[in-house]
């Protein structure tokens, strides 16, 4: 989840953390969502792994978008945390990034964001600018 952080950081979006259990500590999971839906909070990006049950918690209990961060955790290698965010039932969906893609699930955070905010959306244009200009860069060395 670091990553995420990292990108939210670069695009200067506001972002806070938690460590919360769905299952240790539902009380606390709640009283968390409670304070975000008070603070202004536009989405929550979460990561789990194993059976990966915060995220559809998350959303099944807000109306806020939910971004799920499979972790790659255990033996099958972030595939059922995986499969837990994307096989959400209707109508509690939850967005899904790739295993241990924290900052994709932030670029998507930052997109959802620049809907409401235009200096957000020129930020990620010249950001998604300067990311193909060095791709080009670097596949002109790379020949």
């Amino acid at each position: 989840m670091q990553k995420a952080a990292d990108v939210l950081r670069s695009f200067d979006i506001p972002f806070s953390s938690h460590v919360v259990s769905a299952h240790r500590a539902p009380e606390l999971l709640e009283e968390v969502l409670a304070e975000l839906e008070g603070d202004g909070t536009e989405l929550i990006i979460a990561g789990a792994g194993l059976a990966a049950h915060l995220p559809g918690v998350i959303a099944g209990r807000t109306l806020l978008p939910v971004i799920g961060v499979p972790i790659a955790a255990g033996t099958l290698g972030g595939m059922d945390a995986l499969f837990s965010i994307v096989q959400m039932p209707k109508p509690v969906p939850v967005a899904a990034v790739g295993v241990d893609n924290g900052a994709n699930a932030a670029y998507l955070a930052a997109e959802i964001l620049s809907l409401k905010y235009p200096e957000l959306k020129k930020k990620l244009a010249d950001f998604r600018t300067t990311t193909k200009m060095n791709s080009k860069q670097e596949s002109r060395i790379d020949l």
